[in-house]
């Protein structure tokens, strides 16, 4: 038995240039590995607490010193001598011990932290590579990815009210044809912005934050730079969209404060999505269609679209197999987006795949926009086998690393390689009209 002998935490910078924590796990045998803990901007409500020092002379209150010290103190002086390898038992004794129904004492980016740190090093220690140690050796599907292209909302100064325009190569046969196809629509993309004279700066996850004029011209904007980078749309390349609808939602209407300042019902707003789609059926799923707190709003919403493309929720699951498990209950999408840090241990993120696995919903793993050079994610979407991943755009070294990890894996399996472009295409194809 490999027994944990040493946690260390740093607190490092994340892409945003806020802090956050590296932990290292040291096991008896001297095996080693680190896991740095992403940060989100645009957070549900219902998320697992992210523990924040409050001293406003240091980075503005976000220090994660307090964090730092419950890893090297409390929960180092607990967990010393656990086995590495029993990772349930580990993540268990991490939510005891804080004892929280959100990991608000210990804080979720430090139980985080040692959670993916002891996985990693429990992988070393075994000679596995990461995403065969998480339970499933013979994992060989390498998902389809989301690709943040444009933004809007809260990410861009515009009359754009949508925060995320994204799009996914599923007509390739391989994940590196996958990725060059997006890395070239990207870049014609970037031509297409430059010859309608707008700004070509980037966000925070690497997509483009021109300042548009409707909620329709980025659509417009992309499937223009699919077909100029040589591809078909709603075939080679399809459109997602995340319009963080919880940010529009008040008194129970969504504004368009960006756009035309009209007030939208539940009902209109489902209305507004139909539409949409009978437009531009390139359009293959909506992440956070209606806001969280929009329960009947989600219900109808799945009813009417759900046979139609994928409906993921996001702010309104945040990664809780409780929370998922009455969604699903309830009627309420067709899929999962899952972040790690959104619930705190690998266990429990591992648990809300499983169920969405089981009740036949479509899971699909995140980043953050604070992110770092960690590429768990990546492994995780291959273990998972779920077949989709959001980790921003083909710029940006912090989305780049996870992409490239693809490549790293594709190598490793060799032939044994699958690409899930065409089998998550297949299941949704209806919205698809090729």
């Amino acid at each position: 038995m490999s027994e944990i002998a040493k946690l260390e935490a740093l607190e490092i910078l994340d892409s945003r240039g806020n802090p956050t924590l590296a932990v290292t796990a040291t096991l008896s045998n001297g095996v080693k590995a680190t896991a740095k803990v992403p940060s989100g901007a645009s957070t549900g409500k219902r998320e697992a607490v992210e523990l924040r020092d409050g001293d406003k002379a240091r980075y503005g209150g976000k220090g994660v010193l307090k964090a730092k010290s419950h890893v090297e103190g409390e929960i180092q002086n607990v967990i010393r001598g656990f086995d590495a390898n029993d990772q349930k038992a580990l993540d268990k004794k991490l939510c005891e011990l804080d004892g929280t129904p959100n990991k608000a004492r210990l804080g979720a980016n430090a139980i985080l932290g040692v959670s993916l740190a002891v996985a990693r090093a429990s992988a070393e220690d075994r000679g596995l590579p990461f995403y065969a140690s998480l339970g499933n050796e013979a994992a060989n599907l390498i998902p389809a990815p989301w690709f943040n292209v444009l933004n809007g909302g809260s990410h861009a100064d515009s009359n754009v009210d949508f925060q995320e325009f994204m799009i996914s190569p599923v007509g390739a046969p391989r994940y590196s044809e996958g990725l060059r196809a997006a890395a070239e629509t990207f870049h014609a993309l970037k031509a297409v912005l430059h010859k309608n004279g707008y700004s070509t700066g980037v966000g925070d996850e690497g997509g483009f934050a021109p300042e548009l004029k409707s909620n329709e011209e980025p659509i417009e904007l992309i499937l223009e730079a699919i077909q100029k980078a040589g591809y078909k749309p709603g075939k080679d390349l399809v459109i997602v969209l995340d319009p963080a609808t919880s940010e529009l939602f008040e008194d129970g209407s969504y504004v368009f404060e960006k756009s035309d300042k009209s007030r939208k019902s539940p009902a209109q707003m489902v209305e507004f999505w139909k539409s949409l789609l009978d437009r531009y059926p390139e359009i293959w799923a909506i992440e956070d269609g209606v806001a969280e707190d929009d329960h009947s709003g989600w219900q109808q919403l799945t009813k009417t679209l759900g046979d139609r493309i994928q409906l993921i929720g996001d702010d309104n699951f945040v990664t809780n197999p409780t929370l998922f498990r009455q969604g699903i209950k309830d009627g309420v999408a067709n899929a999962i987006l899952i972040k790690l840090n959104q619930i705190g241990t690998l266990t429990e993120t591992l648990e809300c795949i499983e169920i969405a696995r089981s009740s036949g919903y479509g899971a699909v793993i995140s980043h953050r926009s604070g992110e770092t050079d960690d590429t768990s994610i990546a492994d995780l979407a291959v273990a998972a086998g779920m077949g989709q991943i959001k980790t921003g755009s083909t710029s940006r070294g912090e989305r780049i690393a996870k992409y490239n990890r693809f490549l790293e894996i594709e190598r490793e399996l060799g032939s044994k390689a699958r690409y899930a472009g065409a089998t998550i295409y297949d299941r949704w194809q209806t919205s698809v009209k090729a």
